[in-house]
C-alpha cells in the first residue's frame, strides 16, 4: 500500500485536499471518484516497502483460477456469480481473499479490471490490462483463456531455466562440502605424521596444510563469508544498478547467456503477442512486455524501440541496432508490421524460441556435467597428491 496526497474538487465545486492509502494510482483515482470528487493533483507521499515474508499467490493456482473463470464466463455465467463460485471453491489464502475483494468491489459499481488492480500482489499490470481489453471488446472469456495459456507457457520457460541453474549449483555445493570435509577431517591426520617425521614438506603440501589449519582455526570467518556473501550479492542485485550489472554479466556469459537470451525473447514475444491480440495498444504493450523479459538488457533494448514508435517510426528499425535481438526476430517483426499480423508473428517467434530454450538447456546440462565432474575430480586429485608427495620423498630418501 502507498499513501497519496491529493487536491480535488468536490460535488459542490469546492477545492479540497488530504491524504489516504491506496494499492496503486488507479485505486486512488477510483476512491476519489467514488466520493464524487474530481482529482486535480495526485502524488505519492510514502510507499511501504514490500516484506520478504509477504504472502504471494501461487502461479499454478492463479492459472487454474483463470482457466475456470474463462469456462464459467463462456458458459454464460455472470461475472459476479462466477467470482462467487470460484471464491467458494478456493482454498484459504491470498487468492481466495483477492477474489472475494474483487467481487465486493464489483458490487459497489467498480469495473472488473479496476477491481483487480486493487490487488496488484495477485493480479499484475499485464493481467489487469488484458481484462480491461476483454471487458471493452466483449470477449472476456477469450482473454481469460489466452491469459491461462500465457501463464502456462511462461511457467514452463521459468521451470526450464531454473532447472538448468539447479544442477550446477548442486554439484558445486557437493564439491565444496567434500573438499571442506577433506581439509577439516583428513588433512589434520597427515599433519601429525608430517610433524613427527621432521622433514620439510613440499610447497604444494605446505599450502594445503596451511589452508586446512586456517579453515579449522578461523572456521567462523569462512562460514560468515559463505553465508553473508550470497546475502550481500542478492541485496545488491535487487538495486537498479546492481540488477543491470548482474544481468549484463549473465547475458554475456559463455554458456548460460544463450539460455537467458532465448528465454527472455520467448517470454517477451509471448507477452507482447498476447497483449496485441487482446486489443492492447502497441506502446502500452511494449511497456508491460519489457518488464516480463526477466533480463534488463532485453528490457532496455525493447524500451528504446518505444521512442521510435512515439516519433512516428517503425517498431523493427531500432531493434536492428540492438544486439540482444537476433536478425530473424527483427525480420519477423518487420514482416508483421508491414502485413498487420504482428501478434501472429510474435506468437511464432515465441513458439520457436520456447523450443530453442529446451534445446539450449539440454545442451548446457550436457556440457556442465563433465566440466563439474572434472573440476571436482581435479581438486580432490590435487589434495591427494599434496598429501602423498612427502611420503614419496621419504621413500626416495630411504632408497
Amino acid at each position: 500500500m502507498a499513501k497519496y496526497k491529493y487536491q480535488a474538487k468536490n460535488a459542490k465545486g469546492q477545492l479540497v485536499s488530504g491524504e489516504f492509502e491506496a494499492a496503486n494510482q488507479s485505486d486512488a483515482l477510483i476512491k476519489l471518484r467514488a466520493q464524487q470528487m474530481k482529482p486535480l493533483r495526485l502524488n505519492v507521499v510514502k510507499a511501504s516497502a514490500p516484506s520478504i515474508f509477504a504472502a504471494r499467490v501461487d502461479t499454478k493456482d492463479l492459472q487454474i483460477f483463470t482457466r475456470q473463470f474463462s469456462t464459467l464466463i463462456n458458459a454464460g455465467v455472470p461475472v459476479m456469480d462466477s467470482l462467487k463460485i470460484l471464491s467458494e471453491g478456493l482454498r484459504p489464502g491470498i487468492l481466495k481473499e483477492a477474489s472475494a475483494d474483487v467481487k465486493k468491489s464489483i458490487e459497489e459499481g467498480t469495473h472488473l479490471a479496476d477491481a483487480m488492480a486493487k490487488r496488484p500482489a495477485v493480479f499484475d499490470k499485464l493481467y489487469c490490462n488484458m481484462i480491461q481489453a476483454g471487458e471493452e471488446a466483449g470477449i472476456l472469456d477469450l482473454i481469460l483463456q489466452r491469459l491461462a495459456l500465457y501463464m502456462e507457457k511462461s511457467e514452463k520457460i521459468k521451470g526450464q531455466v531454473k532447472g538448468a541453474m539447479v544442477y550446477p549449483a548442486v554439484i558445486l555445493s557437493v564439491a565444496f562440502l567434500v573438499i571442506g570435509g577433506i581439509l577439516v577431517f583428513i588433512i589434520p591426520k597427515f599433519m601429525e605424521f608430517f610433524a613427527s617425521s621432521g622433514a620439510e614438506p613440499p610447497a604444494l603440501t605446505q599450502f594445503v596444510v596451511d589452508l586446512s589449519h586456517s579453515l579449522t582455526t578461523y572456521w567462523y570467518v569462512y562460514l560468515g563469508v559463505i553465508v553473508g556473501l550470497p546475502i550481500l550479492i542478492s541485496k545488491y542485485v535487487k538495486t537498479p544498478e546492481g540488477k543491470i550489472i548482474f544481468d549484463k554479466i549473465i547475458f554475456h556469459s559463455p554458456v548460460l547467456g544463450e539460455v537467458i537470451q532465448k528465454s527472455s525473447i520467448a517470454r517477451l514475444s509471448r507477452t507482447l503477442g498476447t497483449l496485441l491480440s487482446s486489443g492492447v495498444g502497441l506502446i502500452q504493450a511494449i511497456e508491460i512486455a519489457a518488464r516480463t523479459a526477466g533480463n534488463s538488457v532485453v528490457e532496455q533494448a525493447l524500451l528504446r524501440s518505444k521512442e521510435s514508435i512515439i516519433g512516428g517510426g517503425t517498431f523493427a528499425k531500432p531493434l536492428l541496432k540492438e544486439k540482444a535481438f537476433p536478425d530473424m526476430v527483427v525480420q519477423m517483426i518487420s514482416i508483421g508490421e508491414q502485413s498487420g499480423t504482428m501478434d501472429i508473428m510474435l506468437g511464432k517467434i515465441a513458439d520457436f524460441y520456447e523450443d530453442e530454450v529446451e534445446s539450449a538447456v539440454k545442451a548446457m546440462t550436457s556440457i556442465m556435467e563433465p566440466l563439474m565432474l572434472v573440476f571436482l575430480g581435479g581438486v580432490i586429485a590435487v589434495l591427494v597428491v599434496a598429501m602423498y608427495l612427502p611420503i614419496f620423498n621419504m621413500a626416495g630418501n630411504i632408497k
